[in-house]
């Protein structure tokens, strides 16, 4: 008997150590743009683990953690506030600027670093299908999967790849906020008193200085006239603002681009929740059916019985004052409620198609083979619901974000000073009409544009994993058409 293996007996790490080239030049480069942003990289994961702690409240790891974040803010960063500064001043009032990036002005300094942040964020996205296309021509020992039909039909859906594209550029928007910022959020919004800004004082003729907080209130966009910096503009100050400044004088750029961390955090997460219990529901549903069923069907028509922006409200309001309202300024309490809000609405939308699983035939021949219930659920059920899963929670995910809005909107969501659209725009809402109306309008459009492409997204991922919900009846009416014919 021969002990040569055939390619569909070997496994991936035996398929890769036999024809190892095209996978090391992809780690190549995995590893390439890895250390272009490493220390980027270090800081977000300090912060993750600082949410972590303060949700659990580990005092002893707060002072670890402190200096872990002092270190991983100097490890050098190509794509950085320090190497592309935007910040500086023109002695004279002509000529280069001082300490901005190679001397140029700081709006077009900005602007190079947004420019090659998405361009970095995008090249990660070729890389990484770049090495799916790797593992499906060198890797894979079938030539074809059902896979790679729904990923071609999402690629030609433009409506989808509409969404998918407006939905990366949120992501990436919350990713490097900090690095897309004219200014550091620490430094603008979170404690302006703490840092000075210098610029160049026509009065004197000589570099003066200022507390970040003075020059805010000096800033202000209030209406008309002296009390407003707008779209593209400059303060009094040197300083840049792309979408001008709020009423408090902060810049709405910086803003909003922290605003869009906690928007998606608090959507991923919890809709990540919201479909793992539905998930888990609608397996043991369908397995089980009779009292299990019926049980968790009162309890999911109880919850969505219930008026939803009441029990929004409410739950917000009753542990407004409990130490979970303090976790990352509320938004662990709003994860929470949204979770418990939403998983009734994604298990009714797995439910039927869990449900017809059950009665096929394998997952009866795994029952007599004497498997598990729950090996069944986990390895012959769930992963073919898990793609209308995809579908409803990426329809749902945009409805959290308004949700966040509207709550943080009422004063309810959100804890201040930490940056969310919402509060953004309940602050603009007296200058609407005056010449400070970038404060309301361009955070309202960004909610209705990131909304949308999360709606768009859904129905391209959905017609590609159910092509006849696009052209099913079409097809019908066509086949009816033929046979009456014939």
């Amino acid at each position: 008997m021969s002990d040569t293996l055939t390619i569909e007996e070997q496994s991936l790490r035996q398929r890769v150590e036999t024809n190892p080239t095209p996978a090391m030049l992809w780690f190549v480069g995995v590893l390439i743009l890895t250390l272009l942003e490493f220390g980027a990289l270090l800081q977000v994961l300090v912060q993750l683990l600082n949410i972590v702690v303060t949700a659990l409240q580990l005092h002893f790891a707060a002072g670890g953690l402190t200096a872990a974040g002092k270190m991983a803010a100097d490890v050098p960063t190509f794509l950085s506030r320090k190497v592309i500064s935007n910040q500086g001043y023109q002695p004279g009032g002509t000529g280069p600027w001082t300490g901005t990036f190679m001397g140029i002005e700081p709006k077009w300094a900005w602007f190079l670093r947004v420019v090659l942040i998405y361009g970095y964020a995008f090249a990660w996205l070729g890389w990484v299908w770049y090495g799916y296309l790797t593992f499906r021509r060198h890797y894979r020992y079938a030539d074809w999967t059902p896979r790679d039909d729904v990923v071609d039909r999402l690629r030609h859906h433009r409506w989808g790849m509409f969404g998918f594209v407006v939905v990366f550029m949120f992501v990436v928007m919350a990713v490097f906020a900090p690095a897309l910022g004219t200014a550091t959020l620490d430094q603008n919004i979170l404690h302006p008193y703490d840092y000075n800004v210098h610029y160049w004082d026509a009065s004197t003729g000589q570099v003066a200085s200022v507390p970040v907080g003075i020059a805010n209130i000096k800033s202000k966009s209030q209406g008309a006239g002296g009390n407003n910096v707008g779209l593209w503009s400059y303060d009094d100050f040197g300083r840049f603002h792309p979408f001008g400044t709020l009423v408090s004088g902060k810049d709405l750029f910086t803003f909003i681009a922290h605003g869009a961390r906690i928007s998606l955090l608090i959507g991923v997460t919890s809709m990540g929740l919201a479909a793992f219990l539905a998930i888990t529901m609608a397996t043991l549903t369908a397995y089980y059916k009779g009292l299990v069923d019926l049980f968790i069907v009162v309890t999911s028509d109880s919850v969505q019985a219930l008026p939803l922006i009441m029990i929004l409200i409410l739950m917000v309001v009753i542990f407004s004052n409990t130490w979970i309202a303090d976790v990352y300024n509320g938004a662990l309490l709003l994860i929470i409620i949204f979770t418990i809000i939403y998983w009734p609405y994604l298990w009714r939308a797995v439910r039927g198609p869990a449900l017809q699983i059950s009665e096929e035939e394998w997952i009866d021949a795994a029952k007599s083979f004497g498997q598990r219930p729950r090996a069944i659920m986990r390895k012959h059920m769930s992963p073919y619901i898990i793609g209308y899963m995809l579908v409803y929670a990426s329809l749902s995910l945009g409805g959290v974000i308004i949700a966040t809005a509207g709550l943080t909107f009422l004063g309810l969501g959100i804890n201040p000073p930490t940056p969310e659209w919402g509060r953004a725009i309940n602050a603009g809402q007296p200058y609407v009409a005056t010449a400070s109306w970038h404060i309301s309008l361009i955070p309202g459009l960004l909610i209705t544009l990131v909304v949308t492409a999360f709606n768009a997204l859904g129905d391209g991922i959905r017609d590609a994993v159910d092509p006849q919900s696009e052209t099913g009846e079409a097809e019908a009416t066509a086949a009816t058409a033929g046979g009456g014919g014939a």
